[in-house]
């Protein structure tokens, strides 16, 4: 396994990226771009379960942690993702913190978790390294809860305490929407919400992760105390490019005429 859980607790700042095509090629091109680390995103990535595992095997030759996004805290959701090879999972929209309990749990094996043992699965090299692979997920499997409701900042204090929560993630998007401040990252409503969850985690020596929309505010928020900060995606870059290379042409073609 690839060791960001033990990086984030030295107290390193990572940087990251979205996955949220499906492919495996644009997978293998941004984890081989620089990137600590890299999300594939099941909960509104274009990708299905199916493409999952193309991703994580084009990832493992490159030098990004493959984190995963999945729809929900259901454990068979997380277990599934978990046995091919992620390692760790991000888990949207927990509202209580005995949804977070749930989804952590899902993670790990008894006695730390309800996790159901498969030991002819990937992430144990089908069977070859199971023991030492079921012996390392405390401390090697990131489990990463985002806050991203108003329910959520009411149990900062709980969720942050779980043994086996290690990130508080930050979803700005649905965290402003929740504010009743649709995107307005400025608003001291959300500057506030921020302050909240940085305080609940650095109590509990848990860290804190935010996805930026402007890569010029890594600063700002990484002086507040967030080490997994992640901007961009596939989608964007392959949106991006194209875009500006038809306006390149297009300008071209409209001189010409």
């Amino acid at each position: 396994m690839k060791n960001i859980k033990e990086r984030l607790k030295s107290g390193e700042t990572l940087a990251g990226c979205w996955l949220n095509l499906g492919s495996s090629v644009t997978a293998e091109i941004v984890g081989s771009s620089g990137y600590d680390w890299v999300l594939i995103d099941l909960e509104h990535g274009s990708g299905e379960q199916s493409d999952l595992l193309h991703q994580l095997q084009a990832l493992a030759n490159t030098p990004a942690t493959a984190l995963v996004r999945v729809e929900s805290h259901q454990k068979e959701r997380i277990h599934r993702v978990l046995d091919l090879g992620a390692n760790g999972v991000m888990v949207p929209q927990i509202k209580k913190a005995a949804e977070a309990k749930a989804a952590i749990a899902g993670i790990h094996y008894p006695p730390n978790g309800v996790r159901g043992v498969a030991k002819m699965v990937r992430a144990t090299g089908f069977g070859k390294n199971f023991d030492a692979y079921k012996k390392g997920t405390m401390e090697n499997l990131l489990g990463v809860i985002q806050i991203e409701t108003v329910e959520a900042l009411d149990e900062l204090d709980e969720i942050a305490a779980l043994p086996g929560v290690d990130v508080l993630f930050i979803g700005p998007a649905d965290l402003t929407m929740a504010l009743g401040i649709d995107g307005d990252l400025s608003h001291p409503l959300f500057i506030d919400a921020v302050k909240k969850i940085v305080k609940a985690a650095k109590k509990a020596g848990k860290a804190v992760g935010i996805l930026l929309f402007d890569p010029n505010d890594f600063q700002k928020y990484n002086d507040l105390g967030i080490q997994l900060i992640a901007c961009g995606a596939d989608a964007t870059f392959v949106a991006n490019g194209a875009r500006a290379m038809a306006s390149q042409l297009n300008s071209a073609k409209n001189k010409k005429g």
